[in-house]
Formats: structure tokens, sequence, C-alpha cells
């Protein structure tokens, strides 16, 4: 701004420049540095998607079952106990079930057997467990 709050008309344009320039590539979902032809792999929000939806109960059991039980397979050692995993006593349970199947799927069939395994397994358990709701729901509670 020039003296006695008057903006000089070269800062203006130039403002004015930036203003658009930012406005065209603002959302674009491009990464610095990326590419015009790079493939994008996580879509720009849509204006009416709204904020996501929050998992299920179900859905978070799969999410956390299913990620320790490939980790488990591949011979990875959680660490702690199941609280340090992120799973409630219940998951857990699932999880070893889960694993023990599946390495024996690895062992007698393929890995690519034994992720199936996880996949259905997980899922199943998972939809059964949760299928009266999470702790503070279901027919214990009044």
């Amino acid at each position: 701004m020039g003296r006695g709050g008057v903006l000089r008309p070269g800062l203006a344009a130039l403002g004015l420049v930036m203003a658009v320039a930012a406005a065209g590539c603002g959302g674009s979902g491009d990464p610095v540095g990326a590419s015009a032809g790079a493939a994008h792999s996580v879509p720009a929000p849509s204006a009416t998607s709204g904020p996501p939806r929050p998992l299920s109960g179900t859905e978070l059991c799969v999410s956390a079952v299913g990620y320790w039980a490939h980790e488990m397979l591949d011979g990875g050692e959680p660490y702690g106990d199941y609280q340090s995993m992120g799973l409630s006593n219940r998951q857990y349970d699932i999880l070893r079930q889960v694993v023990e199947a599946a390495r024996a799927a690895k062992r007698t069939q393929s890995v690519r057997a034994a992720e199936e395994l996880i996949g259905r397994q997980t899922r199943e358990a998972c939809t059964e467990r949760y299928r009266d709701g999470g702790p503070s729901r279901g027919p214990w509670r009044s």
C-alpha cells in the first residue's frame, strides 16, 4: 500500500493476477512438483460430499484385525499386548483365530490362499461379533 492507504496500481494488478492464478490452481490435487501427466491417487473432495461418515464397529474391526493378520502372516510379531496394537479383546480373539487358520493355509496351499482367507474370515468374524453393536449397545444393555 502506498501512503495514505492508497494502493499503487502496479501492486493491485500484481495482487489480482496472483489471486486469479492461485484460485485457478487451488483444489487441483496436484502435489508440489508433480508432472501434468501424473496420476492422482486421491481424488479432490467434492463440494457436496460433506464430512466422511464414521466407520462402523464392524468396519473398524475388519480394518484393524486385517492389518495385524497380514503383518503376522508375513512373520511380523506385534509388540506388547492387544491394547498396544489398538485392538479390543474381542478383536484380538478374532485375530488369533484368523492368523492360526491363515498360517495353516499358507503351509498347505499358498500365500494367496492365506491372504484370501484372512479377508474372508476377518469380515465374517467381525460381522458376527458386532451384529448387536459395540460394547455400549446390545442385548446386555438396557
